[in-house]
Formats: C-alpha cells, sequence, structure tokens
C-alpha cells in the first residue's frame, strides 16, 4: 500500500515531538569523534511547503511547528531541533519544513553518512533530486523493512536507525516490533528511534510488549498527547521508542516533553509520560 503522502501531516505536533528527539540524538552521537550511520527507513520527502495545497488541507502545522515558534521558556534540549529549523527556513524559505532526512542531514558532520529508504515513486524522486549532488547521502528506492536487513551493520559500526512506517495496515505494529527485535540483534550497539501513533485503539500496547519480551536492549518510552488518549477519531498522541538511548537523553525528554505540552497543548488537554520499559543496566 503506497497511498500515504506525509504532506497533509507535515509540521504536525507528532512532528515536532519526533524531530525534536531526533535531532538530539544526532546531535548526541557527534560528540564522539568517530564517524557514525542514520539510517531512515521509511523517509518521506526532505523538504515540505507549508503553503502547499496539502498542507494547508488540513492546517495541522499550525497546532505543531505554529505553535512552537512562541513558546517561552525552551529547554536546552529543544536546541538542536531548532538549529536545523532556522537554517533549513534560512535556505528554503520560511513556509519551508524539513522532513526526518534533512534534519539528520542538517546535522551530519563530515565523513558520516545518510542512507533513505523510500518505496513511494513520488517521494523516492523528490528524495533524489533534493540529495542529488551530496555525496553523504544514498537514497534507495526499496521496502523499509527490507533494508534493516540488507544494511546492519553499517561499516562506521556507531549510529542511528530511524523507523517511521505509516502504520497503513494493522499488521505493521506487529511487522514493526520483529523487525526491530531482528535489526538490535544484528547491531546490538546502534541506536534505534521507533515512531508509532496514539489512537483510541491502542494498536501499539501489543507491540511495546512484544518487544518488551524479546529484550533487544535497554528500552525508553516517551509519550505525548494533545488529546485525551480515548478520543476515538483522529491522531490523539505521538510514541516513540529507543533501543540504546544515548547518555542523558532520557534527562533531556523529562525537561523537554512538559515544556512541548505545555507549548502544543495550551487547553490542558495534553500530557506526556516517561519511563524505562526495559531499564538501563
Amino acid at each position: 500500500m503506497l497511498s500515504y503522502r506525509h504532506g497533509f501531516h507535515a509540521g504536525n505536533f507528532a512532528d515536532v515531538h519526533k524531530h525534536a528527539v531526533l535531532a538530539w540524538i544526532v546531535q548526541a552521537l557527534t560528540a564522539k569523534a568517530k564517524p557514525f550511520c542514520v539510517l531512515d527507513t521509511h523517509a518521506g520527502d526532505a523538504c515540505y511547503d507549508l503553503a502547499s495545497q496539502w498542507a494547508e488541507k488540513t492546517g495541522e502545522w499550525r497546532e505543531g511547528v505554529g505553535r512552537l515558534m512562541g513558546c517561552p521558556g525552551a529547554p536546552e534540549a529543544i536546541a538542536p531541533y531548532q538549529q536545523v529549523l532556522e537554517a533549513f527556513r534560512a535556505s528554503h524559505g520560511e513556509r519551508a519544513y524539513p522532513g526526518s532526512p534533512a534534519i539528520a542531514r542538517g546535522l551530519l558532520r563530515p565523513g558520516d553518512r545518510l542512507v533513505l529508504g523510500e518505496l513511494h515513486p513520488a517521494a523516492w524522486e523528490s528524495l533524489r533530486g533534493f540529495f542529488a549532488r551530496d555525496g553523504q547521502v544514498a537514497v534507495h528506492r526499496r521496502d523499509g523493512w527490507e533494508l534493516l536487513g540488507a544494511l546492519l551493520p553499517p561499516v562506521e559500526r556507531r549510529g542511528l536507525v530511524l523507523v517511521d512506517p505509516p502504520y497503513e495496515r494493522d499488521e505493521e505494529y506487529q511487522v514493526a516490533a520483529r523487525a526491530l527485535t531482528a535489526a538490535a540483534r544484528r547491531w546490538p550497539s546502534g541506536v534505534y528511534l521507533l515512531w508509532y501513533p496514539l489512537l483510541a485503539a491502542g494498536r501499539h500496547q501489543a507491540m511495546l510488549r512484544e518487544l518488551e519480551t524479546a529484550k533487544p536492549g535497554p528500552m525508553l518510552v516517551a509519550e505525548l498527547w494533545t488529546a485525551p488518549l480515548d478520543t476515538p477519531a483522529g491522531l490523539n498522541g505521538s510514541g516513540l521508542c529507543i533501543l540504546n538511548p544515548p547518555w542523558r537523553l532520557h534527562e533531556a525528554l523529562a525537561s523537554l516533553q512538559p515544556w512541548l505540552v505545555d507549548c502544543l497543548a495550551p487547553g490542558g488537554a495534553g500530557g506526556s509520560r516517561l519511563h524505562w520499559a526495559i531499564p538501563d543496566a
């Protein structure tokens, strides 16, 4: 199924949550001199136009990145994300929003690599065009789940895998749990960032239980919602499952998530939680 296009949802509250954590992790990887690789399995586009017909049809960005700009008291943990946003807008215009490939690329150093997987033909063409002259980025028209099996571990032996599937099919939650478990066995030292939606049906819960049972490594779970979790229609919240989280990520999220809730859900309907599903020994 290739019907999903993220342009309708670009810059929404879930993107802000996911991309802020993605940027923090990539920035953390730069603390050591050795090069690293970022693998984005379901990459989507690198650049979204928030003035486009798609983005304006839903207007979701106004309740996401649109709210973020006016929020006071920003914690230090949001700085890498804000840095990328500012640089991206300076290069591509005030209504441009970076997708996860551009977020990661904006924080790489010379010698680091970015590997992108995208099966949707239009998104793949867009990625190829955006990174056409960039020797640090490889773009594959390939199924993201298959990509995990084919390209891990990377030659650098350091890095991050971002897994952000569309969850168009209910069984994709189980696929995600098993693919992440298998990937962590092949590359046990890698950092893995898995995004999932918080919906009233709660399908993510079985996925997390399966991962906890498999015990692929230390596992930090961070969730944020802007509507009551039992709201029957629509996306209520954003979930992140992080395997082998970098040092101090828990501390960063403890300050970041409450601030994001205040910014993105000012009416009081939002909330967040953060816990070790599998403790770091």
